[in-house]
């Protein structure tokens, strides 16, 4: 399931700290369902959390469709809304 493509810690700083939107994903399978968070700049860079590793990258592109295939390949469902950086400030 986990994996990264080796792209450069300075990248996935920067979306990191330059985030668009985020999205939540689940896996409603597994009790208690285990949760994603996908994580994308401007630039549709994106990188999947898993919050229950501390938040570590398990999957690093440079799309948003790969992003979402990969999640959904896995088993993965979106919860609906989308969090919109644009939209707290």
């Amino acid at each position: 399931m986990h994996n990264t493509n080796g792209r450069s810690s300075t990248t996935k700083d920067f979306v990191k700290k330059n985030w668009k939107f985020t999205e939540v994903w689940i896996d409603s399978v597994l009790s208690p369902p285990y949760i994603l968070l996908l994580l994308c700049d401007g630039e549709e860079n994106c990188q999947i959390y898993d919050p229950a590793q501390g938040y570590k990258i398990v999957f690093s592109c440079n799309n948003y469709d790969e992003a979402k295939w990969w999640l959904i390949e896995d088993g993965y469902k979106l919860i609906e809304g989308r969090l919109i950086v644009s939209q707290l400030t």
